[in-house]
């Protein structure tokens, strides 16, 4: 089975890193984003991956073709301008056929186990929805509990890893984001799946807060 990672974005809320290298090559415990997230991956027996990518791609190439250890097959798909993530993957439609595929966005840290997802294509990843926000339970205007992070019963979202049919390449755009194109005719057709975690480790790196929680945990998250 082959994945495709999402790396093409400028990450412009973790400027001024971004001004300097791509986000897929930002360090988590002096290992860029990206050698994770195949690290991940292979844990699962996938060796074949694509590479989807528009800001700084030179960067990104010259750093995986010095990851001999690494030990897969790596392929890049460069947007000369901003696809969306449809466009980046329907432009895919030459390398992957009559097969299903794995997608994952370019900032996505966790430890979902991707077998979970191979039993039905396309198919969406989803934990529930944890707060960043302190929570308080209250009785007669009394605060009688307070919860840091606490996660939100019976809220899903996208985790931002999928399992898809080569059957979706018909469907995306041309230009445009998924999740506001295809997956929303899927949904209202009834032809997309979900594929519910709980207590998984998942971080999506947006900030500089985002970067520091996860560098102190991604050992864990990611077991060699």
């Amino acid at each position: 089975m082959k994945a495709v990672i999402l790396a093409g974005g400028r990450g412009k809320r973790l400027k001024p890193i971004t001004d300097y290298v791509p986000k897929p090559l930002i360090p988590l415990n002096n290992v860029p984003i990206i050698e994770w997230q195949i690290r991940y991956l292979k844990k699962y027996g996938i060796n074949e991956f694509i590479i989807c990518t528009g800001y700084r791609t030179e960067q990104i190439k010259n750093f995986l073709d010095t990851k001999n250890n690494l030990q897969v097959k790596i392929r890049f798909s460069e947007e000369k301008t901003p696809l969306g993530t449809g466009g980046a993957i329907k432009k895919l439609r030459k390398w992957i056929k009559n097969e299903s595929f794995i997608v994952i966005n370019g900032d996505v840290i966790t430890n979902i186990n991707i077998n979970k997802l191979k039993s039905k294509t396309n198919t969406i990843a989803s934990i529930q929805l944890k707060t960043k926000f302190g929570i308080l339970d209250v009785k007669d205007n009394k605060i009688i509990n307070f919860s840091e992070k606490k996660q939100v019963e019976n809220l899903w979202m996208n985790a931002g890893i999928y399992h898809f049919s080569d059957k979706i390449f018909k469907d995306l755009p041309s230009k445009g984001d998924i999740e506001k194109t295809t997956f929303p005719k899927y949904a209202k057709e009834q032809k997309l799946n979900i594929t519910k975690f709980e207590n998984v480790e998942w971080y999506s790196i947006d900030s500089f807060k985002d970067m520091e929680d996860c560098s102190g945990r991604i050992k864990k998250i990611i077991k060699n």
